[in-house]
């Protein structure tokens, strides 16, 4: 779904508010709070939800953060694609720490100011531990599959045809 409507006013003032204590010069943790709740504001906006990523890398380079540095240029990438396809986990304050993909509980009063800006508010995606299942009855699955971590020193299977 291709986002083209403006942010609305209260919306868009709220999240004013919320970019320029980011760029305030007050404590770091205040600035990183306040870009987390201006990026779950920002999600269905492709330009602002950017924007927002913009300004967390920023952060990250103020605290000498490279995993979050790194986090933040991949989802420069994906930001704006992800919200103009309406492909975003609802509620997801965008640091590295969190995954790409985890929805997370909206704040009351930003979930207030969305709902009353007429954003659906999607719930969180359910896990395929969770019971949730499809209309066949199968296990839900995660929206993005990602390949299985491997452990140091851990053997990689072998590839190509069985022998």
């Amino acid at each position: 779904m291709l986002r083209r409507t403006p942010m609305p006013a209260a919306l868009r003032a709220a999240y004013a508010a919320e970019l320029a204590t980011a760029r305030s010069t007050g404590p770091m943790a205040d600035r990183w709070r306040a870009v987390e709740r201006a990026h779950i504001l920002s999600q269905p906006w492709p330009g602002a939800h950017t924007r927002t990523h913009a300004v967390m890398l920023r952060l990250a380079v103020r605290d000498r953060d490279l995993r979050e540095v790194l986090g933040q240029l991949v989802r420069l990438v994906v930001a704006a694609p992800g919200s103009a396809a309406g492909r975003y986990p609802t509620g997801n304050t965008g640091r590295t720490r969190v995954g790409l993909t985890t929805p997370m509980p909206i704040p009351e009063d930003l979930a207030a100011l969305l709902s009353e800006a007429g954003i659906a508010l999607r719930p969180s995606d359910p896990r395929p531990d969770s019971g949730a299942t499809d209309q066949g009855g199968r296990p839900r699955l995660p929206s993005v599959w990602l390949p299985p971590v491997r452990r140091p020193g851990q053997r990689c299977p072998p590839s190509g045809p069985a022998r």
